[in-house]
């Protein structure tokens, strides 16, 4: 941190960033939650199931899904197994495997409520199973298809967001610059951002973060088609005003980022946040157009691989700036 610091934070601090002064650690994850760890209460009341399964991934999601089936199939199969497999009709008697791998089959025809009919119950013990089986894999795939239609359902920006933010030319001035575009083919109108940052400062040599919203170029837009590109002027009104390289490098900074837009075909609004740190924070840099228009020249093209790209460029302004 360099001489001077704390004269170069000079803007009114705001006070609703959500976030205490003494929380530590990067406040937002790259792909929107806050980084928080919750204590003083159970497991089971700490995680909402319903919002953990709607948050994974297409892969973990029908990952979990197959694995708990073979598991309940396999355990409702080894229970079937201990009873005896003299009270299933229709079970090929070879050996202890073949036993075993009708038993899981008749198992899994149960919970599905398929029922070829090949193998039976036969007696209390194994029809009283069963039934109960028939029934938890009722509850089971209509649990499982409320979760297919909340995930296929759900309202989402599709916003991707370049990984890197940069320190930037820009009029004549220098500016901090990041950009964003939707990636799939939803409709956004009305889109709004908010950018506010977090910067550690020492007080009484006690760490604490002060928060700071962050003017940009452009806050609105109507339509969201293209990529866009944040810009937040560093001037006199700005917390970065007068920060040179090493203070971008040395300073525990985040920007964190919240934009919000409607989507036109769910008729609803969606949210999605991110954020950068000192690390991801380029000094000297400018983003290199990421569209153009197509060989005939009817539409445009919006290259999704080159949203981080980036070019070197000269930051003299700030130096100046430091000199006046």
């Amino acid at each position: 941190m360099t001489k001077g610091f704390k004269q170069k934070i000079h803007q009114k601090n705001t006070d609703n960033s959500g976030f205490g002064d003494n929380a530590s650690g990067r406040f937002i994850n790259k792909d929107g939650l806050p980084n928080v760890s919750r204590k003083g209460i159970s497991v089971f009341n700490r995680f909402s199931w319903y919002h953990t399964m709607l948050d994974l991934s297409t892969f973990q999601f029908l990952s979990y899904l197959v694995i708990a089936y073979i598991l309940v199939n396999l355990f409702f199969a080894l229970i079937y197994y201990l009873i005896g497999v003299e009270h299933l009709t229709g079970i090929d008697k070879s050996d202890p495997i073949n036993e075993f791998i009708d038993v899981f089959f008749f198992s899994s025809q149960t919970f599905t409520t398929v029922g070829y009919g090949r193998i039976a119950p036969v007696g209390c013990m194994a029809s009283l199973v069963a039934t109960f089986e028939a029934f938890l894999g009722l509850l089971t795939f209509a649990i499982a298809t409320g979760l297919f239609y909340g995930r296929f359902s759900r309202p989402r920006a599709y916003l991707k967001f370049s990984d890197i933010a940069l320190i930037a030319p820009f009029k004549d001035k220098t500016a901090l610059m990041f950009r964003l575009a939707p990636y799939k083919n939803n409709a956004l109108t009305d889109a709004e951002i908010i950018v506010s940052t977090a910067i550690e400062v020492m007080e009484d040599s006690i760490p604490k973060s002060k928060f700071y919203t962050l003017t940009t170029q452009l806050n609105k837009i109507n339509t969201l088609a293209l990529n866009w590109t944040i810009v937040h002027m560093i001037n006199e009104d700005s917390p970065f005003y007068g920060f040179t390289e090493e203070d971008f490098t040395n300073t525990d900074i985040e920007i964190i980022v919240h934009v919000r837009a409607f989507d036109e075909v769910f008729s609803n609004t969606v949210v999605q946040r991110s954020s950068y740190i000192s690390n991801e924070i380029i000094y000297g840099a400018k983003f290199v157009p990421m569209y153009y228009p197509d060989k005939e020249n009817l539409s445009t093209v919006l290259d999704l691989d080159k949203i981080n790209d980036y070019q070197k460029a000269d930051i003299p302004n700030l130096k100046q700036e430091q000199r006046s």
